[in-house]
């Protein structure tokens, strides 16, 4: 039987870097879930499809090819092929990503993915609605957050340490959207499942939230 840690919550809650520490320390496979859906947008913005055109994206997601693969234990996301891990990250990707995830059949197309996966291997996977609708029986589940400006500050950190010229202000205005897009579309809405432990990471470190989860699985 394999072993499923969920690790549920809002954008800029720092899930990525949690669950991928979380599965090195265990010997798991980590599942970026968010990866596979920017891929899916990747995929979209490359036929220049609209976010506004719901029957578009649907007919589109059926061809989409998305695969995970591990190199020297990193995980690679594979659209048609093709290796995007490097191009998942800009925030046009990451936009049309919440606006395309709430369909239902690019959900439908991902989640029979995952779920493949999770019943072959042990798994970390974070996401938005892991816990309530792709693992629902895992055997560990958490919903990870903090406060929208923790959040905001965590990104822009990030960006800027790239190099990146970004606006606080305005990445909180689109953190606080995403949050509002994402807890209320019609399909997997973002929320904590009943059986979930909730963790608020805005006063603890990384090393803090990972031994937690750590020891919830002990």
């Amino acid at each position: 039987m394999s072993y499923q840690i969920a690790i549920d919550g809002p954008a800029g809650a720092g899930k990525s870097t949690v669950a991928k520490a979380v599965a090195e320390k265990l010997g798991y496979i980590y599942v970026d879930t968010g990866a596979m859906y920017r891929a899916m947008a990747l995929y979209l913005i490359r036929r220049q499809i609209p976010a506004k055109d719901a029957e578009g994206i649907s007919r589109a997601s059926r061809g989409a090819d998305i695969t995970i693969a591990y190199e020297n234990g990193a995980q690679q996301v594979l659209l048609d092929g093709e290796n995007v891990t490097a191009l998942l990250r800009t925030e046009e990707v990451g936009n049309m990503a919440s606006a395309s995830s709430v369909n239902p059949d690019v959900r439908k197309k991902l989640v029979e993915l995952q779920q493949a996966l999770a019943s072959r291997e042990n798994v970390v996977m974070d996401g938005r609605d892991i816990g309530t609708c792709v693992l629902p029986g895992a055997d560990v589940k958490v919903y990870l957050t903090a406060s929208t400006e923790c959040r905001a500050r965590r990104r822009y950190d990030e960006l800027s340490a790239k190099g990146e010229d970004c606006d606080l202000k305005e990445i909180e205005a689109d953190i606080r959207q995403r949050d509002e897009r994402d807890m209320n579309r019609e399909f997997s809405p973002l929320r904590q499942a009943e059986d979930a432990v909730l963790l608020d990471s805005s006063d603890l470190t990384v090393e803090e939230v990972i031994e937690r989860i750590l020891a919830l699985c002990r």
